[in-house]
């Protein structure tokens, strides 16, 4: 763009280089509307987030590099590096927000507006390494007995962290000794990955049709398959004790106290019926070697058997 304007500009013939530009000569600002600020000494320009914020307005996220047309104005000197102020209006609500460049720092500043989402961290807890500070550096320089513990300091972090280094190295070598057998490795297990994707795939969609719903499944998990399997065996709420006592002396009081196993319950019933009987007076058993049955008598023909049981003795 800076190009094609500067070789494509249009000189009018009324033009009068002694005015010293066209911009001058036209009373325009080479910036147009991002200068009409400028007798505050503001500025606009494309300012892009640096890290990630929460607006205070309508505590929506902002993320890391989203870009506003923000105000900058320069607000103080650091030694003789300028320092620079930014406001911007939230694109979600009516909120402003300003952020200072801190050069001491290499940071910026949420002054207002805003508050910052931390995700910083001391860089030393995870052993990554740490470029020494200017006032650490100056005094390596003056100190002669500080660089000499500095520079132990040093050989004794590089002695213990030498074990760790040559297993790791170790590690790396026998891993990708043979490269060709590990990434063969490395294919079947996506392979097989992919096909157990696509299977579980198959299988959500198919239940989901065959529900007819619309939604998204996850993963099974050991105790859903658990509580699963007891809610489909429909287990029978448990009785009381009372309930469980009173159930068990019924079958008790039910049960035929004669040993043989085939004379059931209605069986006794119908032998009660029978012995309270006003008609039958007595049951007789003949036994005979070829015949065994029993014989329904009648009062006198009861008399005349006996009678004649008696004569034959």
């Amino acid at each position: 763009m800076g190009e094609r304007k500067g070789t494509n500009k249009y000189y009018p013939p009324d033009y009068d280089p002694r005015a010293g530009g066209l911009n001058k000569w036209q009373g325009t600002h080479a910036l147009r509307e991002r200068a009409r600020k400028i007798h505050m000494g503001i500025i606009i320009v494309r300012f892009e987030m640096p890290f990630n914020i929460w607006c205070e307005g309508c505590n929506n996220h902002i993320g890391m590099g989203v870009r506003y047309n923000a105000e900058k104005k320069k607000v103080g000197m650091y030694y003789t590096t300028p320092v620079f102020e930014f406001k911007m209006k939230c694109h979600l609500c009516d909120n402003h927000f300003l952020i200072k460049t801190d050069p001491g720092n290499l940071e910026y500043i949420v002054l207002s507006g805003a508050r910052r989402q931390e995700n910083r961290w001391d860089p030393t807890q995870n052993e990554q390494v740490v470029p020494e500070t200017k006032e650490t550096q100056k005094r390596l320089f003056d100190d002669s007995m500080f660089k000499l513990e500095h520079g132990t300091d040093d050989q004794n972090y590089a002695e213990n962290a030498k074990t760790a280094l040559v297993n790791l190295y170790n590690r790396n070598e026998s891993t990708w000794a043979d490269d060709y057998s590990a990434n063969c490795m490395l294919r079947q297990a996506f392979r097989k990955n992919k096909n157990d994707f696509k299977t579980s795939i198959a299988k959500d969609n198919a239940l989901l049709k065959k529900s007819s719903l619309n939604i998204k499944l996850v993963p099974e998990a050991e105790e859903d398959k658990q509580l699963a399997a007891v809610l489909s065996l429909k287990l029978k709420p448990k009785l009381d004790a009372e309930k469980t006592t009173e159930l068990i002396r019924k079958n008790i009081i039910s049960e035929s106290s004669l040993p043989c196993t085939s004379f059931t319950p209605a069986k006794e019933r119908k032998a009660i019926k029978v012995l309270n009987n006003n008609d039958l007076k007595k049951l007789v058993l003949i036994n005979k070697p070829t015949q065994a049955k029993k014989i329904k008598l009648t009062p006198s023909l009861v008399g005349d058997y006996g009678n004649s049981t008696s004569e034959s003795e």
